[in-house]
């Protein structure tokens, strides 16, 4: 049984949006983090009217997506082994992670043609992933070189106070905009505020949406 139903989703992602509004992101597309919660709920989230889901572990993604019909557009957003590229072929429709080049090579390969972004790392944190700010342009250009279509680039902030992840969030909207790419997809539920304000594109949002993890 799925924590919340679609009509609590429904409540929270209009207060979601009209919170972004607030913040001056009209274009800022909600992602919304299903990951760790059953099939159940990304029913009641698509009920609730969200079309883009972000889930983080590949197992639990073929898992619970297998045959789900409808099904939303799927963003992979957790850390990505090249192992785990083919199980996910099929069911990932933009892949958000992609911090070198053997992992792009596996998706061209595996998925040509699809939708990926470039993780660089905003945090210094390398648990996190993510390729030096100075290697995404080089990257950009070996992955559309491979025939993907990269649409932006991700990041993930320095787990601390929300205005702390400020430069870090400044410094990805800097280059996604030197490269001249479309999305920039940084903010969670908990600093998400301060990424708008510098230029987010796609916020992911989980607990916000659907309450505390399963697990």
């Amino acid at each position: 049984m799925t924590a919340v139903d679609a009509d609590v989703i429904s409540a929270r992602l209009g207060a979601l949006r009209e919170r972004v509004s607030r913040i001056g992101g009209e274009r800022v597309q909600i992602i919304g983090v299903t990951k760790t919660h059953d099939v159940e709920l990304v029913r009641a989230a698509m009920e609730a009217g969200i079309t883009e889901i972000g889930e983080n572990y590949a197992q639990e993604t073929v898992a619970k997506l297998t045959g789900l019909d409808p099904r939303p557009t799927v963003h992979f957003i957790g850390q990505l082994q090249r192992n785990k590229v083919r199980k996910l072929t099929g069911l990932v429709d933009v892949w958000q992670t992609v911090d070198r080049v053997e992992l792009g090579a596996e998706i061209a390969k595996r998925d040509p043609g699809t939708r990926v972004m470039v993780q660089v790392d905003i945090s210094g944190e390398v648990a996190k992933g993510g390729c030096r700010p100075r290697d995404t342009g080089r990257l950009v250009d070996d992955l559309r070189g491979r025939g993907l279509d990269v649409v932006g680039l991700m990041g993930v902030a320095v787990l601390a106070e929300a205005a702390e992840a400020r430069p870090g969030f400044r410094l990805l909207r800097s280059l996604v905009d030197e490269l001249g790419l479309a999305e920039c997809s940084m903010g969670m539920s908990g600093d998400l505020d301060v990424a708008v304000e510098e230029g987010s594109t796609m916020v992911r949002v989980g607990t916000g949406l659907f309450g505390r993890r399963e697990r």
